[in-house]
């Protein structure tokens, strides 16, 4: 299975033999523990669940501690990742490393984004702002009309001003610049979604 939890450490650059310059995110990636294996006769579907970092019995509630006892871990971040199939040498306790990646492998990357806060609907959505002469009413930043005489009301997914950003994110077809085993790191090429230290998902591309 090719999948692992990371976490964000930062970006830097990779410099190719031509001179060409790619930016290259950093990602810590520890080795992940099998806590659960679903499959579709007990559990309605297949997938692996893995435990990541680990945690104090005191921070752990007990259901939890007694359901990842047989892997003999307390993972502080759990997760799934969905798969068609499961190896049969996968067993619940395995640790899985960055070795399961080679350099040049797709795969698509999941984070979550960086929360803005609250925002207009210039910086959130990409509007223009309105006249500010010729009869402009002032405030050139306003969302102007969000509705008509009919329907009467305001149609629902309308584009307005809320929360933007902490969303989760996926893009995919990222390349794996580089993998350092001993320092437990994995480079892939190009912009991942999350602030540094934010949890973030690798899925080898079938």
């Amino acid at each position: 299975m090719k999948a692992l939890i990371t976490r964000k450490i930062g970006m830097t650059s990779a410099i190719a033999d031509d001179g060409v310059v790619t930016a290259v995110t950093l990602l810590s990636a520890s080795p992940i523990v099998i806590t659960q294996i679903k499959t579709d006769d007990q559990d309605g579907y297949t997938a692996v669940q893995v435990g990541f970092e680990e945690t104090t019995e005191a921070r752990t509630n007990k259901a939890q501690v007694g359901h990842v006892k047989p892997a003999g871990i307390l993972p502080k971040i759990m997760r799934e990742f969905r798969a068609s199939e499961i190896p049969e040498d996968l067993k619940v306790g395995e640790k899985i490393s960055s070795e399961v990646f080679s350099v040049g492998d797709e795969v698509d990357v999941i984070g979550t984004s960086k929360g803005k806060g609250w925002a207009g609907t210039i910086k959130r959505h990409n509007f223009h702002r309105q006249p500010a002469t010729h009869g402009g009413k002032g405030d050139t930043r306003k969302v102007g009309s969000i509705g008509s005489m009919y329907p009467q009301h305001i149609l629902k997914g309308k584009k307005m001003a809320g929360r933007m950003g902490h969303e989760r994110v996926t893009v995919k077809n990222l390349k794996i610049a580089l993998i350092d085993t001993e320092r437990n790191v994995i480079g892939v090429f190009g912009a991942v979604p999350g602030p540094r230290k934010g949890i973030v998902l690798i899925r080898g591309v079938e």
